[in-house]
Order: structure tokens, then sequence, then C-alpha cells
């Protein structure tokens, strides 16, 4: 990154349940490019389990972050996401930066909060299989591939997709 230049900064939605790769890989990614990466979770809670168990500190909440201090988000899947759509400020938040044109990438079960926040309808869009009812009962078009980017919107299948759902996000974030 350009010297004086201020960095990228993007957060991950992190809830109990989500996948461990999903907000790890992405995370660590994301910093060797130089980007900022704040987590924030729905609560007040400061330790979050991913489905296997392995525990992250989250750098803040929702109630203290606003969608214009960030060029994009990550919705890792898991179960999380089902667990993340039921809060109205995370909603928000979520299509807040989509109707702004920031990035939102969606990887595995994260398609739930783009159904969520109303933003699926009209896109091209990739998730895992057990989900992809629900974005075209939603009005996306479905397609099974390793990344999809429909404008801002950046989505993938699963964790073995996370180098090029990765890619796409840095990409975009340099444009």
């Amino acid at each position: 990154m350009p010297k004086g230049q201020t960095p990228p900064k993007i957060a991950i939605l992190v809830e109990d349940q989500y996948q461990v790769h999903e907000v790890w890989y992405p995370l660590f990614r994301l910093q060797e490019e130089g980007v900022k990466v704040i987590t924030i979770s729905p609560g007040t809670k400061e330790i979050y389990h991913s489905k296997e168990g392995y525990p992250i500190k989250v750098d803040t909440s929702i109630d203290k972050v606003k969608p214009n201090e960030f060029d994009g988000v990550i919705i890792p899947g898991g179960y999380a996401p089902d667990i993340l759509r039921r809060y109205p400020a995370i909603i928000n938040f979520v299509k807040r930066l989509y109707v702004d044109g920031r990035i939102v990438a969606a990887i595995c079960h994260g398609g739930w909060l783009l159904v969520s926040a109303g933003i699926a309808k009209g896109h091209k869009v990739t998730c895992f299989f057990a989900i992809k009812d629900d974005l075209i009962a939603a009005g996306a078009k479905y397609m099974d591939r390793e990344v999809v980017v429909d404008q801002n919107l950046i989505t993938s299948r699963k964790p073995e997709d996370l180098p090029r759902f990765v890619v796409e996000i840095i990409r975009l974030l340099k444009k």
C-alpha cells in the first residue's frame, strides 16, 4: 500500500457456530494485503466459538460501528448466519454496504443473510448447496461455481473455495 494512503477496512461478522476457516482464512489473508480487518458481533459477548469450538475474541459489536466506516463486509458460513440474521442492526449494516456499492462477500451459509437483507434478488450467486433453494426463492440466480461476482456482491460455496473468494475480495478492494 502506498505511503500515506488509508488502508481499506473490512468487517467480518461473527456469531457462535461460525465456520472456522471462513473467518480465519480471510482475516489473515486480508491482513497480509494491508487491509484493516475488524471482527464484529451482534451482541455484548467478547468471545464466540466456531462449530469446531475454536474461539475468537471480537473487536467490537454492531452498535459501535457505522457502515460508512467500512469498504466491505464478509459473511462467513457455518450456522452463524442463521443467528446473525435475527438482528436488525446486522441486516441493516449489510444492506447499507450493498446499497452504497461497497463489497458484500458471503460464503457457504452466509447467503442466508443476503436473503434476510433483501439483496439477493436479481443477482447471480453461489452458496452451500443446502441453502440454494432459499436464494432461488429470494429471486437470485444460483450458479454452482467456486466464486460468483455480480457487481459488488461476491459469493462462494464452501471452505475449499476460499482462495478464489479472497482473491476476488482483494481484486474489488483494489479497484
